[in-house]
């Protein structure tokens, strides 16, 4: 990196990037392929029909926010492309990827899991904090290693 280049850009459109892809895996592989549960799926069961359309609402209000914000961040890392000022590194960039999708699961995790209780990973298990505790340690390990490849780049 020469005087005078920033990182700024990169990380802002990884990050924004990796809580999209992180959003995308949880909706994708927990709600919908697994179907572990659904965005309101621990005030709201969707064991009637009413209840799942309005989980399956959620849902895709969810995949809507993680699209929007995958979108701002191709469209900085689109801008940012346009700038002879921005560092090229693939270390940052997957390092901020992989601090965003750890962002998303602690944030996410930490609301939604434990503080609001909307819903658990596994929702219909009898002990469900073994698999949320997991969510929130794979978020800390992703922003960990994140970090390490941005700072040792």
């Amino acid at each position: 990196m020469s005087a005078g280049q920033r990182i700024g850009p990169l990380l802002s459109a990884g990050l924004l990037m990796g809580a999209g892809l992180g959003g995308f895996v949880d909706g994708i592989v927990f709600h919908q392929i697994l179907q572990w549960h659904n965005m309101l799926s621990g005030w709201l069961p969707p064991d009637n029909l009413v209840d799942a359309k309005i989980n399956m609402l959620w849902d895709g209000l969810f995949h809507a926010a993680v699209w929007l914000m995958t979108v701002a961040g191709l469209a900085v890392l689109f801008k940012a492309g346009h700038r002879p000022d921005v560092f090229w590194s693939g270390r940052v960039f997957i390092g901020a990827l992989w601090l965003g999708w750890g962002g998303f699961n602690v944030i996410e995790g930490a609301i939604d899991h434990h503080w609001l209780g909307i819903h658990h990973v596994m929702e219909s298990a009898a002990n469900p904090w073994p698999a949320d505790l997991a969510f929130l340690a794979f978020g800390v390990v992703l922003i960990l290693a994140g970090w390490r490849l941005i700072v040792h780049r």
